[in-house]
């Protein structure tokens, strides 16, 4: 596996893969890889010829009281679990090659970034967000991008920016990927003491509970919010929003009808956890459909 920093050594060496035929694929990160990031390598390596992973800790979608300073970074085990999942290159770029001095863009998605994470973190994150990715597909041309629907907010604004910009990527959603105790895997869980690791596996709890509600017949959106943010509590949890949104476009949804996304956020000791599950009739679908 190669490790490319700069924007011409990533386009001469997809250029080499284009021009023989092969497809290329990406799976953006920002590092401290665990196996949500590689399920996504491996999807990549399944469906492409030459499987790139970036590695920028984007310092855009940070807000000014957020966690950038302290995000973990082990760039050398970082490229040594994804050459093991089937990485070609890790792309690893410094800021300056990202942003050079001048740097005046900035790319704002509107009605997808305004609710759930974007009401709760500033408008900014999702502008980070939506520039970075709009950045490496610029710099890597991939022909589809791998993303964990964990982020289920963040895989919607990829989406409507890639349409919106009529950007020739196909965005492909991989399931969450949970720790034996049913905590979503994050990077952020590196943040959890042993006490505030035992809490956190509410989020999923809550969304069992929910899940089993629906199953039961219940389709209104507020008892299977309540029974939900009934788990939280019980686990001294007070989520930062707790909501049943449609999957696609994250609109308001009074009832889960057809493919309702039940989105949890909630700041466990010294980290802010995310966890969803897209409820569908009396169908389970863990985010993965």
């Amino acid at each position: 596996m190669n490790v490319l920093r700069s924007v011409a050594e990533i386009r001469a060496a997809v250029a080499d893969a284009k021009a023989a035929g092969e497809e290329v694929g990406l799976v953006p990160t920002m590092g401290a890889l665990h196996e949500g990031h590689l399920s996504l390598i491996r999807a990549a390596r399944a469906e492409s010829g030459l499987v790139i992973v970036s590695l920028f800790v984007n310092p855009t979608q940070f807000g000014a009281h957020e966690d950038l300073d302290a995000y973990p970074r082990d760039q050398e085990r970082d490229a040594r679990l994804a050459r093991e999942a089937g990485a070609d290159i890790l792309f690893a770029p410094p800021v300056s090659e990202v942003y050079p001095d001048g740097f005046a863009t900035t790319i704002h998605v509107t009605g997808v970034t305004d609710v759930l994470c974007g009401a709760v973190r500033g408008p900014g994150h999702f502008d980070g967000v939506a520039t970075v990715v709009a950045k490496l597909f610029g710099m890597v041309a991939p022909d589809s991008a791998y993303f964990g629907q964990k982020d289920a907010q963040q895989v919607v604004v990829v989406r409507r920016l890639v349409r919106d910009l009529n950007m020739p990527v196909r965005v492909v959603a991989c399931p969450i990927v949970r720790e034996p105790d049913g905590l979503a895997m994050s990077s952020r869980n590196a943040y959890l003491d042993e006490a505030s690791r035992r809490r956190a596996t509410a989020l999923n709890r809550a969304l069992d509970t929910a899940d089993a509600l629906v199953r039961s017949g219940e389709r209104r959106a507020a008892p299977v919010i309540a029974a939900a943010r009934g788990v939280l509590a019980a686990a001294g949890l007070d989520p930062e929003y707790i909501e049943l949104r449609d999957a696609e476009d994250l609109s308001a949804r009074e009832d889960v009808g057809d493919r309702a996304l039940l989105a949890i956020s909630a700041r466990v000791g010294a980290a802010r956890l995310i966890d969803n599950r897209i409820l569908e009739g009396d169908h389970r679908c863990d985010a993965s459909c």
